[in-house]
């Protein structure tokens, strides 16, 4: 008589990987100005990697400091900002310089180089970051075509009109394929048709991994485009849609 052999014990299950940290986090971030006034009032945010977000909210309320406070140029009152799982408010000198470097910025009133043209503008942040002259040669063309300035790589800043140096200052933030692109008030200063070109380019960049966010003033776009929305109202985060 054979005696029943218990039946094998179960494999373990495999535990899931751990899931990738968030590309923006910020916990519990207050910003006082030097004068004693609030610009952010206990501000809690999470974005995945991939996302798009927009932030409105009215002059003064605090949405460029918000964005500062991500790319370093402002440091928190108190909380913490984490980039990718790093915190950058710990960061400084040649660390945080290395850390702007991987991000793509989008300034309101461009910030291009005057005496350099469209390509030097574009190549100027591939130097920067190392790159090779082959590679440099293969990145600026596709980038430029992106952006729809194709022809006018030779071109100074003062030739180019306000919607055209806004998308070669996107083309600068963008052509080291930064995963993360930070935009304050791109369309500020264009027209509508001009606008909405720097708005599709936007979502462009989100549909090949980049995480994306905006400022804006721009309600109409702002409907018109189904992403997440935050307002700052009262130096304090709302989450609208």
């Amino acid at each position: 008589r054979q005696t029943p052999q218990a039946p094998p014990a179960a494999a373990p299950p495999t535990p899931a990987p751990p899931s990738p940290p968030p590309i923006i986090a910020l916990r519990q971030v207050s910003k006082t100005y030097k004068n004693g006034a609030p610009a952010l009032i206990d501000i809690n945010l999470k974005l995945k990697k991939g996302s798009f977000l927009f932030i409105t909210g009215p002059s003064g309320a605090g949405k460029s400091t918000l964005l500062k406070l991500l790319y370093g140029q402002e440091r928190p009152t108190a909380g913490e900002v984490h980039i990718n799982g790093q915190e950058i408010s710990l960061l400084k000198g040649d660390q945080l310089a290395m850390l702007r470097r991987r991000l793509g910025i989008i300034f309101q009133d461009y910030k291009l180089i005057p005496r350099r043209t469209v390509a030097e503008n574009v190549a100027f942040v591939l130097h920067a970051q190392g790159y090779s002259r082959k590679e440099i040669d293969r990145r600026l063309p596709l980038t430029i075509k992106m952006v729809g300035l194709q022809g006018k790589e030779d071109r100074f800043p003062s030739q180019l009109s306000g919607g055209e140096q806004q998308r070669a200052s996107i083309a600068r933030a963008v052509v080291g394929t930064p995963p993360l692109l930070l935009a304050d008030e791109p369309t500020g200063n264009l027209d509508e048709d001009n606008a909405r070109q720097v708005f599709n380019i936007l979502r462009r960049l989100n549909d090949i991994g980049i995480t994306v966010v905006v400022t804006t003033h721009n309600e109409l776009m702002v409907r018109s485009l189904n992403y997440p929305v935050i307002q700052i109202r009262d130096h304090r985060l709302h989450h609208i849609r």
